[in-house]
This record gives structure tokens, sequence and C-alpha cells, in this order.
């Protein structure tokens, strides 16, 4: 094993497995000198695969350990590693206008890696990554199932996505708790919502959080007086696509602008 220790607080698990680590390197669709972040390279088995495409490779990296030992592994890559944590850090200023992400990322931080992807779509090519299995399953699910929430909907809004395969804990040192999944997700058509963004993840947000509830109650945290029979009301949650919970904002912000007026 390599000489950096897993740290529990930042949900290391290192991968182990030479074959798995080719297959999520393989899954990254890049041209030549496209440019490649990659999120906490830890013992640098995907660095080093990496390291082989013709690509333009950066790491951000905040685990000193990790740091020193990539640095020592892969001299040529010492200025090519920025300390810092993804979550703050500023990729307007720090990378090109267009790139992809790969990685095997934290656990407990998955969920605001994609806050940060959705945030900055419009650099974003796409993403290769090792989540949890379950949070994979929401990412890919389509409206209807049960997993569908959302990081569901807000990913699907802007990326398509591709399920890709299944990790077991055995491959990795030390083994999580749960399964893997590796995913792609690689950026859609869609450039603006004919809605307000704010208020569609705002209202996307407010149906799930009450998701056994019909979308006519769980909206009443944005519209408080709600007398309608717009149709999309009586469905729950999980009953609308991305097309559906844009006509919901677009409806909901007409309402929101009748209100104002009968206020003035």
């Amino acid at each position: 094993m390599s000489m950096v220790r897993p740290k529990k607080h930042l949900g290391q698990h290192f991968l182990t497995d030479p074959s798995i680590a080719g297959r999520i390197v393989d899954a990254l669709n890049t041209r030549k000198e496209d440019a490649v972040l990659e999120i906490g390279p830890g013992t640098g088995v995907l660095t080093g695969l990496l390291q082989e495409k013709e690509i333009d490779l950066l790491l951000v990296e905040i685990d000193s350990e990790s740091i020193a030992y990539l640095k020592m592994h892969w001299p040529e890559l010492k200025d090519r590693i920025i300390e810092e944590d993804f979550l703050t850090l500023d990729l307007k200023a720090r990378l090109p206008a267009s790139f992809h992400i790969i990685g095997n990322f934290p656990y407990n931080i998955s969920s605001q890696i994609f806050f940060r992807v959705l945030e900055h779509r419009q650099q974003v090519s796409s993403v290769v990554c090792m989540i949890q299995k379950e949070v994979a399953d929401r990412i890919a699910s389509p409206a209807g199932s049960k997993e569908y929430g959302i990081l569901s909907v807000l990913l699907q809004t802007y990326f398509h996505i591709d399920r890709l395969f299944t990790v077991k804990p055995g491959s990795f040192f030390p083994p999580p708790k749960v399964s893997s999944g590796v995913i792609r997700l690689t950026r859609n058509q869609r450039q603006e919502l004919p809605c307000d963004e704010k208020l569609f993840i705002r209202v996307v947000k407010a149906v799930f959080n009450q998701r056994r509830k019909m979308i006519r109650n769980s909206i009443k945290t944005i519209l408080l007086n709600l007398d309608s029979d717009f149709e999309l009301l009586s469905l729950r949650p999980e009953q609308l696509d991305v097309s559906g919970f844009i006509q919901l904002t677009t409806w909901v912000e007409a309402q929101l602008r009748a209100n104002e007026k009968g206020n003035l």
C-alpha cells in the first residue's frame, strides 16, 4: 500500500483495483489537449492512467499527505496540483472556459460537488465519477421511479446521464460499507431555462421535500393562496420530468407576478 493514510474526515477510500481505474479513465471522452480536472486524486490510481492520455491535466487535492505522495511519484505534475478544496475553488479564474471532471468523489461531499458542477455548467463539458451507488442510481433515475429526486431533476436538466457500472467494496482500501457506482454526465444542448432558474430550483426542492404530497399541497410554501385547477398540481413530484418542472415553474412564476400586481 501507499504511504498515504486514508482519513475518515475526508471520506477517503482509495481505489486499489487497476482494472476498475482503467474502466473509469476509458469512460472519459476527451480529445487531444482537452483540459481535465481530477478531483481528489489521493494515491494517484487514476492520475497515472490520465497521464498517458494527451490531455491538459490538473489535479485538485486538499490532503497534504496525498499532495506529497503525488509530487514524489509524478514530479512532472507538481505545478499541476491545485492545493485547495474543490468546493471553494474559483473555477472561473483557475480553469479554462471548457473542461472535463473525473474523480472518485468522497461520499460525504458528492452532492455538494454536483451543485458546484451545476453552478459552473457552462464550463463543465462532462463528468466521469465514482460515487455511492445509491446516489448514482438517484441521479440516473428517470421520472416515475422512487429514487427520482432533487439531484435527478437538476442534473438531468443540463446533462445527459449514463449509468456505467457498479464497484464492490473490496476494490478499495479501506473498503466502504456500501457499493459504488460509476456514472458519466455529458452537457446537453440546454443553455438557459425559459423560466427563472432560481425559482426552478426552489420549486424542485419544495415539492420533493414533501414528496408524498400532491404538488398542490407542497407548492404552498411558495404560493400561499392556491386556488387553481392547473393539471400539474394534482400530480406527485416524481411524476414530472424536467420539461414538466419547467412548465410548473413557468406557471408558478405567472401566479407570483399576478399576485404582485394584485397587491399593488
